[in-house]
């Protein structure tokens, strides 16, 4: 059947997908648009499958200061050639990354860099927190419910840490940065991935000096 350049041009504007591939699309689905986005889907994530045992070693790293100098990033983000590495789209996505990490403070690129203490820390803080609240409502809960409840509190704790499962704040839908790293594999055609990152924060891990005016008034009168 005849597909219309405005039919073609609106695919495109909705999928990324180059001008051949959303052609090839709307004739496979006869002209049906909601048919031929879920067509380019298929075969992306398809792509995206091929793409996943290749190895990608060049790529950019990339450092991003925060407005004011506050919070700094150092990243690390992998593609297949050089001339990826050039793209202005691969290096935009890189950059967009490193503010994500800025903003929402990850800690481990995917969920198996997390480690065993650290889950077991969390755990641990978890089941103090449950047991505060027992102890302040007089209600215990049985250890198989309070065991359930951890492991939901655990699961959302991850998928808060984890760089590739947290929602992409450049994404206008809820995208994860999971999910707009494969895009981008499907679009350009080779092996993006995020490979690591350190994140910077002023005074991190610095334990600050309090001054109690008060109390050195009160010692200063004490030894007068």
């Amino acid at each position: 059947m005849s597909i219309s350049m405005t039919q073609v041009k609106s695919l495109r504007e909705r999928t990324g997908a180059g001008i051949m591939d959303c052609k090839k699309a709307l004739q496979e689905t006869e002209g049906d648009e909601e048919k031929a986005v879920e067509l380019i889907q298929k075969k992306g994530l398809a792509k995206v499958a091929k793409k996943a045992g290749a190895i990608a070693a060049d790529g950019l790293i990339h450092a991003y200061i925060h407005a004011g100098g506050r919070i700094g990033v150092l990243l690390e983000v992998n593609c297949q050639t050089d001339f990826v590495a050039r793209n202005e789209e691969f290096k935009k996505f890189v950059d967009e990354v490193a503010m994500h990490i800025a903003s929402e403070a990850p800690t481990v690129v995917r969920e198996e860099e997390i480690s065993a203490a650290a889950i077991a820390k969390q755990e641990d803080i978890f089941r103090g927190q449950m047991a505060e609240e027992a102890k302040e409502t007089g209600k215990e809960k049985p250890a198989a419910a309070v065991d359930k409840i951890i492991e939901g509190k655990l699961a959302k704790w991850k998928k808060g840490t984890v760089l590739l499962d947290q929602l992409f704040i450049m994404a206008e839908d809820k995208k994860t940065v999971a999910d707009v790293t494969d895009e981008l594999t499907a679009k350009i055609g080779e092996k993006i991935s995020i490979r690591r990152f350190v994140r910077f924060e002023l005074g991190e891990g610095i334990e600050k000096k309090v001054n109690d005016l008060a109390a050195e008034v009160a010692e200063t009168l004490k030894g007068a």
